[in-house]
This record gives structure tokens, C-alpha cells and sequence, in this order.
């Protein structure tokens, strides 16, 4: 039960996502800005991980940390490259 619920909200949250998508004229040039952060966040966790600047120092490449990268750009780099050496 619960399960089909969630189903329900996730479904009827997605389509309300599109419909605003396109009544707003937004168009799909969000997307490429979204995709091009993406891709340069994934490229500076690469960066840090194979430079071998800090051979210790591993940043795994996971939803949570390519979204922190994505928001905060190469700040969040530099702050996942500072959590990584001191917490761990």
C-alpha cells in the first residue's frame, strides 16, 4: 500500500515537474547549464583524485558528492578535499 502511494507521488510530482517545464517557457537551456556543471564537477573530483597532488586523499564519485560539486562549484571541491583530510 505504502509503496503504490509512493508510486502515486512520485508520478503525479514528475508530470507537475514537466508541465511547468513547459508552460514557463523554460525551455531546455536549464538542462545544458545543469549538464555542463555536472560534467566540470565530475572532472574536478578527477582531478583531485588522479593528480597525484595528495596521493592519500581519495573523493569517491557519488550522487552526494557531484551534487555538492554542482551547487557549490570548485568551492565544493576544495570543501570535500578539506572534509576528506580531516575527518577521515
Amino acid at each position: 500500500m505504502l509503496r503504490t502511494v509512493a508510486m502515486g507521488v512520485l508520478i503525479l510530482s514528475g508530470l507537475l515537474l514537466i508541465l511547468i517545464v513547459f508552460r514557463k517557457k523554460l525551455g531546455w537551456a536549464w538542462m545544458s547549464v545543469f549538464g555542463t556543471h555536472l560534467i566540470l564537477a565530475a572532472i574536478g573530483i578527477y582531478i583531485v583524485n588522479f593528480s597525484g597532488i595528495l596521493t592519500d586523499v581519495h573523493i569517491p564519485l557519488n550522487p552526494t558528492t557531484i551534487g555538492a560539486v554542482t551547487i557549490l562549484g570548485l568551492p565544493g571541491v576544495l570543501m570535500l578535499l578539506g572534509l576528506k583530510l580531516t575527518l577521515f
